[in-house]
């Protein structure tokens, strides 16, 4: 694998990044409809240490399909610190199309051609596309109305705060040219959570790519626990604010360079 070819952005060069952190019941039945939506992708679980073995899991579905890969992670470090590592771990694999999704279900795989086929051929389409839960045509299932009004919350506020035309900028479930992940500097996202999926987002705006929305429906997970907090609701509201603040500061000073000439 370390020498793969990169053949053109599709199903046929497309790493799909899961990470895990006790999804032990969820990781089988999410990879095999996965593979079966997209024959020719490849999946890297990102395990952060589970204690209830769901890297063992991985590592059976590895041992059984070449297609699955597994990475060990001593450590409970985030969701950003292991879609950073996964990502690393594509690029230097050369895949053209790397995929973010959950494991406990939430994200529909059979929808994943959709999303890939947004691309494009040659770069004639999007740059990163996103499953989006906010345009016609998406929607949310057996969601609890608190979990839904934050979620939409928390998508307007950074909307209005960052300047972007984005409906789900929160959404975790996206696709991601190679060329994105390699122009914007990785290493430098220290957001977790909400947080890391509105920070990739706005970098990739800002740094000139085109992003596109197509609906999905977001299905409230059946077995285990969300990793949704306190705290990491807490980190969005303070970094998406920070980030306004400087972008309006950054206005105003353009504002006024162009007053003195």
């Amino acid at each position: 694998m370390a020498n793969r070819q990169s053949p053109g952005a599709g199903a046929d060069s497309a790493l799909v990044v899961v990470p895990t952190y006790n999804e032990r019941d969820n990781l089988e039945p999410i990879v095999r409809r996965l593979l079966t939506a997209l024959p020719t992708a490849h999946v890297l679980v990102v395990d952060d240490g589970s204690p209830d073995g769901t890297g063992d899991v991985a590592d059976e579905l590895a041992a059984d399909d070449e297609r699955v890969h597994v990475m060990h992670r001593t450590e409970k470090a985030g969701l950003g610190a292991a879609y950073v590592a996964g990502f690393d771990w594509a690029l230097a694999r050369h895949y053209d199309a790397i995929i973010e999704m959950d494991a406990d279900g939430s994200h529909s795989p059979e929808d994943l051609p959709r999303l890939i086929g947004m691309l494009g051929p040659d770069g004639t389409g999007a740059d990163v596309v996103l499953g989006s839960r906010y345009v016609p045509g998406g929607r949310t299932v057996n969601w609890p109305w608190y979990r839904e009004l934050l979620s939409r919350g928390a998508n307007v506020y950074s909307k209005l705060a960052l300047g972007v035309s984005i409906n789900d900028i929160t959404s975790g479930y996206r696709v991601y040219r190679r060329e994105v992940l390699e122009t914007l500097q990785l290493h430098n996202v220290a957001s977790q959570g909400y947080c890391f999926q509105v920070d990739l987002a706005w970098r990739a705006v800002e740094a000139g790519f085109a992003v596109a929305e197509v609906p999905i429906t977001f299905v409230e997970r059946e077995i285990g626990c969300s990793k949704m907090d306190a705290e990491v609701v807490r980190e969005a509201l303070v970094r998406v604010t920070k980030w306004g603040l400087r972008r309006r500061g950054n206005q105003a000073a353009n504002l006024l360079r162009g007053l003195k000439r």
